[in-house]
């Protein structure tokens, strides 16, 4: 039950559940999520920290960037986002976001542009 009931803490505040339904759908950086979201970095990983720190997402360095996935142990939980997944045309914000999805590459692209500078 605990499980269950952090999950849904952390979920209830509107930007760490659009982070969890994008990363449900693809995993993701931080400059994408920023980008996509169109956030600043240091709110994003402020949240992104908070589901690490919870074990509902997983980060992975690849070369430069830290790439985050979904990391959900509780198969009713796990269903239930990919049934929102399913559903976006319902949720107009998780909708754009996830056709702001498809373009994640570009950001990645700025991002690593910005480093080379």
């Amino acid at each position: 039950m605990t499980y269950l009931t952090e999950f849904f803490k952390l979920a209830s505040d509107e930007t760490r559940l659009r982070i969890i339904i994008l990363l449900a759908q693809k995993e993701l950086a931080v400059c994408e999520i920023c980008g996509i979201l169109k956030l600043t970095q240091p709110k994003v990983s402020k949240h992104l920290g908070k589901l690490r720190d919870m074990d509902f997402v997983t980060d992975t360095r690849k070369e430069k960037f830290i790439f985050y996935a979904i990391n959900l142990k509780d198969d009713t939980i796990r269903e239930l986002l990919y049934r929102i997944v399913d559903r976006l045309d319902a949720y107009p914000q998780l909708k754009e976001d996830s056709i702001r999805l498809k373009d994640k590459d570009a950001y990645l692209s700025r991002c690593k542009s910005i480093l080379k500078d």
